[in-house]
């Protein structure tokens, strides 16, 4: 009965539905606890500056506290002196010149919109501040400069369930200041809202610091790079890019004709051209990403599928150049720069040991020691 019943479609339709409840219910319930438990902290970092502010009980007050929180509540982690540091920064954090008084947790987004005149996007993260963990709140408050910003990357945490490396990563990569600040005809050639997701899917620059490479390299030697770190070139381009190929070939009457690097975005419904170029931007690149986006539109797009877009990301840009090289231009395109921050002159890539060079080194340390 026991196989049968493994083997049972119904069942297993019913079994996956149960476990799916399960998960659910274990979310939710995790949710929930970081929610209260975020809420004890503010509560208790407003408590923590009350009193530093009235009382005299000097440098060794939250050692002290530590102590005797610690010995009260021994199942219960953060009560080390340097996790009620924490609390009390999280807490004067968002309450920089008395922007939030004491309160509870879940009213700070109503006095934060009203009084700082947040963007649409950063009000609905707002009052979403205790859904993330409490790791991930520590970083945003030690690394970004203010509300808005931390705000920014609280809405994006939620949003793409970024874990605490990928949201270092990111602030450190300055996203915050990087999104949807790319030259592009988005605005003139797409309807909204497409346009205005176009726009924030697009940045400026494009951050390839997990890349080494040579002074001398070319579109092609870039192309294949980023390809061979295609898990982190897929995070720097952002949540919704689904990779389809490289040099993709495109026949145009007796010609073949190749791009980069073809992507499928999924909340935009459409292709995404990306075209490299190790030089910077010229008006003809403008051109041909063109004919490339016309082609993509009459060969390889369905009914369903929004119009193609077109990224070229340049070695450089001038901003008044490109915004004239796409004034005219009917199809969707937009321009970024890339930045290498690790690149490696030849003369020193050219010193490095290869990997095998240091496999076999290892290998060969490794046989000396087991005789």
């Amino acid at each position: 009965m026991k196989l049968e019943l493994r083997h049972d479609r119904n069942y297993i339709k019913w079994l996956s539905a149960i476990k799916n409840k399960v998960q659910q219910a274990q979310l939710k319930a995790a949710v929930k606890v970081n929610t209260e438990l975020l809420m004890l902290y503010w509560e208790l970092g407003a408590d923590i500056v009350a009193k530093q502010a009235e009382a005299k009980w000097g440098d060794g007050f939250l050692l002290q506290l530590s102590k005797d929180l610690t010995s009260e509540f021994q199942d219960m982690k953060g009560f080390s002196e340097r996790n009620l540091k924490y609390i009390r920064q999280w807490y004067l954090f968002y309450n920089k010149n008395k922007v939030i008084s004491q309160q509870a947790v879940g009213q700070i987004g109503q006095q934060l919109v009203a009084q700082l005149n947040l963007h649409t996007i950063v009000q609905q993260a707002v009052g979403q501040i205790t859904q993330i963990p409490w790791g991930h709140n520590i970083v945003i408050i030690t690394k970004c400069k203010n509300i808005k910003e931390a705000l920014y990357y609280i809405q994006n945490t939620i949003t793409h369930n970024w874990s605490r490396s990928i949201l270092v990563h990111q602030i450190e990569s300055g996203l915050y200041k990087r999104e949807g600040k790319a030259v592009s005809n988005f605005a003139l050639t797409l309807p909204k809202p497409q346009s205005d997701l176009a726009i924030q899917t697009l940045k400026d620059p494009y951050i390839f610091d997990f890349l080494s490479m040579t002074k001398d390299y070319n579109e092609r030697d870039l192309e294949n790079a980023l390809i061979g770190h295609i898990t982190k070139f897929l995070l720097e381009l952002g949540a919704g890019f689904s990779y389809l190929g490289k040099q993709v070939p495109l026949k145009v009457s007796d010609r073949e004709f190749f791009i980069d690097l073809l992507f499928y975005h999924i909340n935009l419904h459409c292709y995404v051209i990306i075209e490299l170029k190790a030089v910077d931007f010229e008006p003809e690149h403008a051109g041909k990403m063109n004919f490339y986006l016309k082609a993509v539109d009459s060969q390889l797009r369905s009914k369903q599928d929004a119009p193609t877009i077109g990224i070229l990301i340049c070695k450089k840009k001038d901003k008044l150049i490109a915004e004239y090289a796409l004034s005219d231009i009917k199809k969707p395109i937009g321009v970024s720069e890339y930045r290498l921050t690790h690149s490696l002159p030849k003369r020193f890539k050219s010193n490095l040991p290869t990997i095998k060079e240091i496999e076999s080194e290892l290998s060969g340390e490794m046989g000396l020691k087991k005789k």
